[in-house]
């Protein structure tokens, strides 16, 4: 017989999101009259990629329908056209210092934020914030270094730190000195935030501890605090101990054009079994062109457009609709009388359920008093019982009727 790879049969039978959409689509066969079901679960985006990617597109099918201009197998780090504008863009102009071949273009957070892993020892050991996004977690149980899953959900060679409103949100330093050492901010699926000072304690701590920081900076455009910083390099010291990680999904509407990147600084090492020093920014690289063919180059020509001033602009419309939309939804909620936070600096609201009811019963709730479809707390760790999830990605119309059926919660 076939030998597989045994850490797979250890994962949940099925992804979060994939149980949603089985529980809805289970209640709509079942109910087939009656309100239409709002989706506020799955944290896709619905407004159309805006105009300027479009016209990047459209010049990158005409680059490739001409013998002159045709392009096939690009750089599997991206093209040097679109690492500019982002290193430019994202990174000088916040005095942060960066070099184009720091920047690697994928094809989005999700693969980057798992396959980095391939570069990690299998025995070191990771903490993640609890609750968190699932693929921090599956990703290393895959490779092998989540170790054995308890009755209460939690793998035993994984640190949780649990981010709730116990703490405000704010999770506590690990106790167990961990390798790896997984933070996003603004958080998905909290939506809450750090303060410049408040990640400034996670950096100093790597320092400290040799740590390597993996930061999943996917929503920093939704920022609107002046306190909360865009990027983990504006702490000073991070550079030797961080990978961030940056989409253009939620910001451009890019969920079915697929384009992200990941930032390796040159100052950030690590070492081998032997105790030798080792570039990560090498080995992310060696990585990449050996199991990566690179990002389309119609894909990255619509990210470069988001970089000119018709692309920025268009792309604040964008994050300030869904930016609105999140202020419809935490009012709404509060009007309803449930305990919420987020919806300030990204575009989930992370509510506590009434009445100390479980994840997955008010989820049943909501679909079935309100058609209204979110996602429960728990599916993102312990810490999130008791608490769920609901994204302002959809229309400003089915918004304002979800918001209007959530005050059948209060009757």
């Amino acid at each position: 017989m076939i030998k597989i790879n045994d850490n797979f049969t250890l994962l949940s039978a099925s992804y979060l999101f994939s149980e949603v959409a089985r529980r809805v689509s289970a209640f709509k066969e079942a109910n087939p009259d009656g309100e239409r079901v709002i989706s506020m679960g799955i944290g896709d985006v619905t407004r159309p990629i805006c105009h300027a990617a479009i016209s990047g597109m459209l010049e990158g099918v005409r680059h490739l329908s001409e013998e002159s201009s045709f392009h096939g197998y690009g750089p599997e780090q991206g093209y040097a056209f679109l690492r500019e504008r982002i290193a430019e863009v994202d990174y000088r102009e916040r005095g942060i210092e960066m070099s184009i071949d720091e920047i690697f273009v994928s094809d989005g957070a999700k693969s980057d934020t798992g396959n980095i892993g391939d570069i990690l020892s299998p025995a070191c050991r990771v903490a993640v914030t609890d609750p968190v996004y699932p693929v921090y977690i599956d990703t290393n149980v895959m490779a092998g270094r989540a170790g054995e899953r308890g009755a209460d959900g939690c793998w035993s060679r994984i640190e949780y730190l649990p981010c709730t409103a116990a703490n405000g949100y704010i999770p506590a330093l690990p106790v167990n000195e961990p390798d790896v050492i997984y933070l996003c901010f603004p958080n998905n699926p909290t939506g809450t935030s750090l303060t410049r000072e408040q990640l400034k304690v996670w950096v100093d701590y790597a320092l400290a501890h040799n740590a390597l920081i993996l930061f999943d900076s996917a929503y920093e455009a939704y920022i609107t605090r002046q306190d909360v910083p865009h990027s983990i390099y504006e702490i000073e010291g991070a550079r030797r101990c961080a990978i961030e990680f940056r989409s253009f999904s939620k910001t451009a509407g890019f969920t079915g054009v697929r384009c992200g990147y990941t930032v390796v600084p040159h100052e950030l090492k690590g070492v081998d079994s032997a105790g030798r020093e080792v570039s990560m920014n090498h080995l992310w690289n060696r990585r990449q062109c050996t199991k990566f063919n690179g990002a389309s180059y119609v894909a990255q020509r619509a990210a470069e457009a988001l970089y000119t001033p018709e692309g920025r602009s268009q792309v604040r419309e964008v994050v300030d609709y869904y930016m609105r939309n999140a202020s419809l939804l935490r009012e709404g909620l509060q009007s309803a009388g449930i305990e919420c936070v987020g919806g300030v600096d990204s575009p989930y609201i992370w509510l506590s359920t009434p009445g100390g009811m479980s994840s997955w019963d008010f989820f049943s709730l909501l679909l079935e008093r309100c058609r209204v479809v979110g996602t429960p707390g728990v599916g993102f760790g312990p810490a999130g019982e008791g608490c769920f999830r609901l994204t302002a990605f959809g229309s400003h119309a089915d918004t304002m009727e979800a918001v209007q059926r959530l005050s059948r919660l209060s009757n």
